[in-house]
């Protein structure tokens, strides 16, 4: 942990799943502005025409111009080769003077809110969910490990992207919390394991993007749907901007507790 802010990341190379749309993609643009030249980005969503619209967009920006590299990987990180499309990738895009490995687990599905926990009776949907939402986090994160040891001069960061679900029950929910609080838990525990690794659990808050749209319109619990209708009437639903704005400087100060869950509204 370091005792004052630092203005950088560093030369990194950093991998961010679900990079194409909403928080990922912010995330994307503000570590492309704190990197130094010759890092690297890896960019990984299901999604090819927006990946290579981001992509652009980078590449055209004032990090793009001064040597930022950017990588695309099209991939479904619910199926086997997904993580391992992504550590190919992320091994052959490294180059020398990395300093910094950073992994953004951030890829995340909402899963069915329409029905409760009574109705899930079939073991390959709830296996497809879990796939995408706690697996694939495992796998990736173990892979990108594997590729890059601990060695002197390299710090290596994991970022979750978590949420309020992984600690509290929201009826209606049962895919996405149980999916939020195991792969919180795994994060835990692996900073327990790997003292040398920095961990992050981060809850960006409910932020505006297709997944609260989905939330107001599809939950099948009403107390729970009409709050997050009220809290898009009142204007609570934060920008994916200004809740990476918050990580980002999360990142910098590099003082949180390796392994601990931080709230957006902590900070």
């Amino acid at each position: 942990m370091s005792s004052t802010e630092r203005t950088d990341l560093g030369r990194a190379l950093c991998i961010i799943t679900g990079a194409s749309r909403g928080f990922g993609r912010a995330i994307a643009r503000d570590m492309s502005r704190l990197v130094k030249p010759g890092s690297v980005l890896v960019l990984a969503a299901r999604s090819a025409d927006d990946l290579r619209a981001l992509q652009a967009e980078l590449a055209e920006s004032e990090a793009g111009k001064a040597g930022l590299v950017v990588e695309c990987v099209v991939a479904d990180l619910g199926q086997v080769e997904g993580p391992e499309s992504v550590v190919r990738a992320s091994r052959a895009a490294c180059s020398e003077g990395i300093e910094h490995i950073i992994l953004v687990n951030n890829a995340a599905s909402l899963g069915d809110v329409s029905r409760y926990a009574k109705c899930f009776t079939d073991m390959t949907e709830v296996d497809s969910y879990l796939s995408l939402n706690v697996s694939s986090s495992l796998c990736l994160t173990a892979g990108i490990l594997q590729a890059f040891p601990q060695r002197p001069g390299l710090q290596r960061t994991v970022i979750n992207i978590t949420s309020l679900c992984a600690l509290q029950p929201f009826r209606s929910w049962v895919l996405y919390c149980t999916g939020k609080a195991a792969r919180e838990m795994m994060f835990k525990v692996l900073a327990e394991e790997e003292p040398d690794l920095r961990v992050l659990n981060y809850s960006p808050g409910p932020l505006d993007t297709a997944m609260q749209t989905a939330a107001r319109s599809r939950t099948a619990d009403p107390s729970i749907r009409k709050s997050f209708s009220d809290m898009f009437s009142q204007s609570q639903l934060l920008t994916c901007e200004a809740s990476c704005t918050k990580l980002m400087k999360l990142l910098l100060e590099d003082t949180y507790t390796s392994g601990a869950h931080v709230d957006v509204y902590d900070l």
